[in-house]
């Protein structure tokens, strides 16, 4: 590319510190050269830090990152890499980055160098996993609605038609068999009242998301006394949320109920341990719309965990790591915050599973 005669060195340099990209020049072995205002940003730490260190520190995700490096700068040839992990010792913090490196020429200096441009895709994988989860919710419960009213309506007359064949049966044993039609059909027609129940009418009031957490203690120390740890790690300054309270009492007392059954289903795992988190997250965006302030609650536990290969579909309906369980607690809670404008989001590995309850503070008053 030819430069316009009123380029100069001090320009570049200038454009380069503008940048929101970080950029950093490697020479032959790595070690950085130049390191741009969005690269210390990155990487949390100052230039002078980063000259001539080598990349190599910052612990990639694997060997394959650093072999593309060198095989660029060999082959004289670009590379790209998306969604690459970075470790950081000093505070065990992971970024997730895309990468292009572009071997650079300089006249005045020896030897191969590398121009590394590091884009940070945490936020853009935080807003896609956001949307999936809007639009997975809003397509199951579809589904699931078409399905419920289809299924509940004959439910009915087959259990008209076994009540009516009770009273003309000769022999009563025989409505042993009919009370069997019965019992099941109401058992059906209950699952499905719970599939329709996430579109109950609200009734959207000023509360206390403490009284909400408040509530599911009590309610979890009835049914499992000293069995399980209650921590509350409540932020007292909160505001007020405008809410449904019977509704939001039961979107956590199911998440709490399931990290009951699992610390309880598996005693390795003692002190069995539930902490319940009250905090409130600033300009925060859910979806497609920035919020001034978000309500966040987190209901964490030291249980087993939840499986990876489980994880994605958890909120679909009739996914269930349970044998008991119907899978249909967790798609119904996540439709009730996002008539709230919320959503539910879930991080787990072994010894700490942690569900993420966002609700925007204003998401009634502007939306209703």
């Amino acid at each position: 590319m030819n430069l316009p005669n009123s380029y100069s060195p001090s320009l570049s340099h200038t454009l380069l510190e503008q940048l929101s990209i970080a950029v950093l020049l490697l020479d032959e072995d790595l070690c950085v050269l130049y390191a741009n205002l969005a690269a210390e940003q990155l990487f949390e730490t100052s230039r002078a830090h980063l000259l001539n260190r080598s990349i190599t520190l910052f612990f990639w995700e694997d060997d394959d990152c650093l072999d593309a490096l060198h095989n660029a700068l060999l082959d004289q040839r670009p590379y790209t890499r998306r969604e690459v992990h970075l470790h950081f010792p000093s505070n065990a913090q992971v970024v997730t980055i895309d990468y292009t490196a572009t071997p650079f020429s300089d006249v005045k200096q020896k030897g191969k160098q590398l121009l590394v441009e590091l884009l940070p895709q945490d936020r853009v994988l935080h807003l896609s996993r956001q949307d999936s989860l809007f639009t997975a919710n809003q397509v199951t419960q579809a589904l699931v609605q078409g399905m419920a009213h289809e299924v509940k309506n004959p439910l009915g007359g087959i259990r008209g038609a076994a009540q009516l064949l009770a009273r003309q049966l000769p022999d009563p044993e025989l409505k042993e068999y009919t009370d069997v039609i019965i019992n099941e059909a109401d058992r059906l027609s209950h699952l499905v009242d719970r599939m329709l129940g996430s579109h109950q009418c609200m009734n959207f009031e000023r509360i206390n998301i403490h009284q909400v957490l408040e509530r599911v203690c009590l309610i979890l120390q009835a049914e499992v006394g000293d069995a399980i740890t209650l921590v509350r790690d409540y932020d007292p300054s909160l505001p007020e949320l405008t809410a449904d309270l019977d509704s939001l009492i039961q979107v956590v007392l199911n998440i709490v109920r399931n990290a009951t059954q699992a610390l309880l289903e598996n005693p390795s795992y003692r002190p069995a341990t539930i902490t319940l988190r009250s905090r409130v997250l600033r300009q925060f965006t859910l979806g497609k719309k920035r919020h001034r302030l978000v309500c966040l609650v987190e209901v964490e536990d030291n249980g087993p965990g939840i499986d990876n290969k489980l994880i994605k579909a958890l909120f679909y309906p009739m996914v269930t790591g349970r044998t008991q369980g119907t899978g249909l607690g967790l798609p119904i809670a996540q439709a009730i915050v996002q008539q709230h404008k919320g959503l539910i989001k879930c991080d787990s590995s072994v010894g700490c599973t942690v569900f993420r309850i966002l609700i925007p503070f204003d998401s009634y008053l502007k939306n209703h």
